[in-house]
């Protein structure tokens, strides 16, 4: 049975790090990866969404793990986000993310194309079979994958001992009650909407992964240390103000990743790069909202995490 403690708690989606140039900054990539060791977080997910993983080629993602788990020191748990909208670049990286000793891969289902359900089993489950000695998370986000997790799917998956969990990023909270229900006590549920971490902890989530807890770990820290609490009235005010701040980092021309990594310029000194086309990067006119954010959560972070 799978050690599922490692994988409860606040587990940051990782950031794509670039160079000048717009390739993969193996610098960039350890200093965000101490940040996060130093912030105290559970773990990173490396290669998602925030990732830009869609944009990025099979040695882009490879290298970009490997600059992570070197620079982690063993200290964080690693997620490593393995699927290609092919099976084999995607077999290819779970076995790269299972040589350098990951504790899970995770897998969205392919898009663009409607797998009839047993194709997309198939195609987790061959990915799996490439990392036998690693367990294995679905990544569940259908407004983007264009394709939903079912409960028959579901059932479907759990017959892989290595399945232990799904990263649920559909906005009905209940999907989570379903997905814990269904997987029982040994199976971990995180959840995915950063907007209802609350939520999502209160109605079974063990855990989140999210692509703005980066930009304010400790307050995100804070919510699940509240909620855990049962400080329900504060954990509200506290996700309220997250809420915020990420309504604000949405409002620009630019992609909210590039508004996250200057944000992180700005309050933390991370010098991560901008995003990869076809991703609009900030503009000029985007500063003075990205500035506001940036100070938003400084204030935040004062005021509930001091």
């Amino acid at each position: 049975m799978a050690e599922l403690k490692k994988y409860k708690g606040i587990i940051p989606a990782f950031y794509a790090c670039y160079d000048s140039e717009g390739n993969v900054s193996p610098e960039g990539v350890r200093n965000l990866t101490k940040y996060f060791v130093k912030k105290g977080v559970k773990g990173v997910y490396v290669n998602g969404s925030s990732g830009e993983c869609i944009y990025q080629s099979v040695q882009d993602r490879k290298t970009v793990l490997e600059h992570v788990v070197a620079a982690a020191e063993g200290k964080l748990t690693v997620i490593a986000h393995v699927a290609c909208n092919n099976t084999k670049d995607s077999v290819e990286l779970a076995r790269h993310a299972e040589s350098l000793g990951v504790d899970a891969i995770a897998a969205i289902p392919p898009i663009y194309f409607r797998l009839p359900e047993y194709a997309i089993a198939e195609y987790w489950n061959t990915i799996s079979e490439a990392a036998p000695n690693t367990d294995f998370i679905i990544y569940n986000i259908p407004q983007l994958a264009g394709v939903a997790l079912t409960m028959s799917l579901f059932a479907k998956m759990r017959k892989n001992p290595r399945v232990i969990g799904v990263k649920n990023s559909s906005m009905p909270v209940q999907d989570i009650q379903m997905f814990k229900a269904g997987g029982g006590e040994d199976f971990i549920v995180f959840n995915g909407p950063d907007e209802q971490l609350v939520s999502g902890l209160v109605i079974g989530a063990e855990g989140g992964i999210g692509g703005t807890y980066g930009a304010m770990p400790e307050l995100y820290l804070k919510i699940d240390e509240l909620v855990r609490a049962g400080q329900m009235s504060k954990a509200m005010e506290a996700q309220y103000a997250a809420n915020d701040i990420i309504y604000k980092m949405c409002s620009c021309h630019g992609n909210m990743y590039g508004v996250i990594k200057e944000i992180l310029r700005i309050n933390e000194g991370l010098e991560l790069g901008s995003v990869r086309e076809p991703l609009p990067a900030l503009i000029d006119a985007d500063m003075a909202t990205v500035r506001e954010a940036a100070d938003m959560i400084k204030e935040a972070v004062s005021r509930f995490c001091r």
